[in-house]
């Protein structure tokens, strides 16, 4: 089983947000991420936000310094 994450320092945003998450699973991570996306990003819960997130999953686990933009 290979961990997976999505990471915001990786996607220009206003609060310059530096969450990362990682799951073992798809199913665990894509509910942490829309959680996330909600609370802070104030996006809506819809398919087309689930879909977005999950094509934005990367095997592994983040790195500890910030992706280079």
């Amino acid at each position: 089983m290979t961990r997976k994450y999505i990471d915001c320092r990786e996607y220009p945003s206003e609060m310059n947000c530096t969450v990362a998450l990682c799951a073992d699973t798809d199913k665990e991570l894509l509910a942490a991420a829309v959680q996330h996306a909600v609370a802070v990003h104030q996006h809506q819960d819809t398919p087309e936000l689930r879909s977005q997130l999950q094509k934005l999953f990367k095997e592994g686990s983040p790195p500890i310094e910030a992706p280079r933009k």
